[in-house]
């Protein structure tokens, strides 16, 4: 889903998290076109509607594939905004590393933000260490047969996403999602995600990171959140009162607002 604006506005490339796709920014591509600028919003490998099975993409970057490859044709001269939501925070993470020159700005809405110096898989281990027994609830756990060995996968329930995910979205969003998910892993496996020499000071390190918390979130508290970010020197933080998980959702005119603002900070 990509939208064009007017000449001189920004461009915005936005990055689903777990299960998701390309779909959920719908809100967020119409207001920033609104107001001028480009969106794109993206379908990893074997999300939204991109053709692939889940089983069938080889690794992480397969997976982040179309960000990278979007990133990587941008025209020389235009620094994009890469926004993350989720677990799309480690796909952002990737494109800053390889290619920092082209990013003006990298946003984290509600996102796994890795820090150098660790691994990124580091960041779901230390959410999966504070959930308490059934939080997944509802939710579809399944061993996925890869020609790279198992591979966990998940399909969120219709229960969890009412009352942890969706809980602040209108009703109509919540039923769009119980229409459209699809399975989803994070990629534990893979040797990318155990890698601690990854992300670089000089190049993932050196792009503006901004942490948007999105304070009514009831899959990951405000304090969880702002652990993050306080393992993370250097990265801003903004916040969005009233935003559940799907803060491009539940808030997406409030998002928008945080969203041009980092946009004109660091152009």
């Amino acid at each position: 889903m990509e939208s064009g604006g007017g000449g001189g506005g920004k461009h915005f490339i936005l990055v689903h998290g777990l299960s998701h796709g390309g779909w959920c920014w719908y809100k967020v591509v119409a207001r920033l076109r609104a107001a001028g600028h480009r969106a794109t919003a993206l379908d990893m490998a074997a999300s939204g509607v991109d053709p692939a099975r889940l089983h069938e993409v080889a690794s992480f970057e397969e997976y982040s594939r179309p960000l990278l490859d979007a990133v990587a044709a941008a025209p020389d001269g235009e620094r994009l905004v890469l926004v993350g939501h989720s677990l799309g925070g480690l796909n952002v993470a990737l494109a800053m590393e390889r290619f920092p020159s082209k990013v003006a700005a990298a946003v984290f809405l509600a996102a796994s933000m890795p820090r150098v110096g660790s691994h990124m898989g580091i960041t779901i281990e230390e959410f999966m260490e504070t959930i308490e027994p059934g939080f997944f609830m509802d939710s579809e756990t399944m061993v996925l047969n890869t020609e790279q060995g198992p591979r966990n996968a998940v399909l969120f329930g219709p229960n969890l996403l009412a009352a942890k995910v969706y809980d602040q979205c209108p009703a109509e969003d919540l039923e769009l999602a119980k229409l459209l998910l699809r399975p989803g892993s994070q990629f534990m496996e893979d040797p990318m995600m155990k890698d601690e020499t990854l992300l670089t000071d000089g190049n993932y390190g050196s792009v503006k990171r901004v942490f948007v918390i999105a304070k009514a979130d009831g899959s990951s508290t405000e304090d969880a959140q702002r652990r993050m970010v306080d393992l993370s020197p250097g990265a801003e933080v903004e916040e969005i009162a009233g935003a559940d998980h799907m803060a491009m959702l539940s808030k997406p005119t409030e998002l928008c607002e945080v969203l041009l603002k980092i946009a004109n900070k660091y152009d």
